[in-house]
């Protein structure tokens, strides 16, 4: 991946503290990755790990308390306050609740709309043109630009998210969890949709999800998240063939099997204990406290995020 395709995200040190009552949340902690041009890179980990806090970082919503990460697309761009707006026109999210990232006081037409005025983008009539040829793009159609949001279903509002964030031809779309929310059935609609438009369109995702099948199927490349850190990143293939870390073992094995004859004879790793605060984090490799694994040097010596084999990296002292 590294050889053959260019970079669209350089992140360097990345970190995201947040000041609160009892002290410093490290929600992003030090993180170093690059995301390529038409890849899906996939973010997993359990809830309250910082895959949101990372994307909306990566999107500008929320400041970087140290390090940078540069856009390195159709221009390149170092994202800070100074560049935030260029760099908008770039880099667009969808988002988990489709109901509660739609103004309920705006019909559809004006918020796939918005966006291209902000930007001064086209004229009132090629705008309204690129409204609906949007809607058709998302499977809806012109008729449904002059309803409101409550009027549709949580599948065809999540449509109208992709529809907006696409309204601008932004390069970079962070998915935070844009199928949670759904049911199973539309899930897949969404999902196969998204796809089909980064073939289209030539587009580069960032997708945060929990669901580890639906991270597999659409992703390139994964990252696993633990406490603010990436433990383990690999191609998709590999991260499912070849686990490495006990906490990405651990998550994989509970993923279910759909042939109940293997799904009863698979072997189940379960996590003990809880997950240390992030305020006040163990020394040492934040994993270890619950890892069945560890040894003295865990305990006491943070491990770097080192490349063990070609494209995979580990976050882990056990492996070598």
């Amino acid at each position: 991946m590294a050889e053959n395709k260019k970079k669209l995200i350089e992140v360097k040190n990345l970190s995201k503290y947040f000041k609160v009552d009892k002290g410093t949340l490290k929600a992003v902690d030090n993180l170093t990755f690059d995301i390529y041009q038409n890849e899906t890179f996939g973010l997993v980990g359990e809830s309250g790990c910082g895959k949101s806090t990372l994307g909306r970082t990566l999107m500008g919503v929320y400041t970087p308390t140290s390090g940078s990460f540069r856009y390195t697309g159709r221009e390149s761009l170092e994202v800070n306050k100074k560049n935030l707006f260029r760099y908008s026109k770039l880099a667009q999210m969808i988002f988990q609740d489709p109901y509660a990232s739609l103004d309920p006081r705006m019909t559809v037409g004006s918020i796939i709309e918005e966006g291209m005025i902000i930007h001064n983008m086209y004229d009132k009539q090629k705008r309204q043109e690129r409204v609906y040829e949007l809607l058709e793009v998302v499977g809806l159609n012109k008729e449904h630009a002059n309803r409101f949001p409550h009027e549709f279903s949580g599948g065809q509002r999540q449509r109208i998210g992709i529809a907006r964030a696409l309204a601008i031809e932004p390069e970079f779309i962070v998915c935070d969890e844009p199928i949670s929310a759904l049911d199973v059935s539309i899930q897949s609609q969404v999902i196969n949709l998204l796809s089909d438009l980064q073939k289209k369109l030539n587009l580069t995702y960032l997708f945060i999800a929990h669901d580890l099948n639906i991270v597999k199927y659409i992703s390139d490349r994964i990252a696993v998240m633990y406490l603010g850190n990436i433990v383990e990143l690999a191609s998709s293939d590999e991260l499912y063939q070849n686990t490495l870390h006990p906490y990405s073992t651990a998550l994989l094995s509970a993923v279910p099997i759909p042939d109940p004859d293997k799904e009863a004879q698979k072997s189940r790793q379960i996590i003990e204990g809880e997950i240390p605060s992030p305020i006040n984090p163990p020394p040492g490799c934040n994993f270890a406290p619950r890892c069945p694994k560890a040894c003295d040097i865990c305990h006491k010596q943070k491990p770097a995020l080192k490349e063990v084999k070609p494209g995979h990296f580990v976050a882990c002292h056990l492996v070598k």
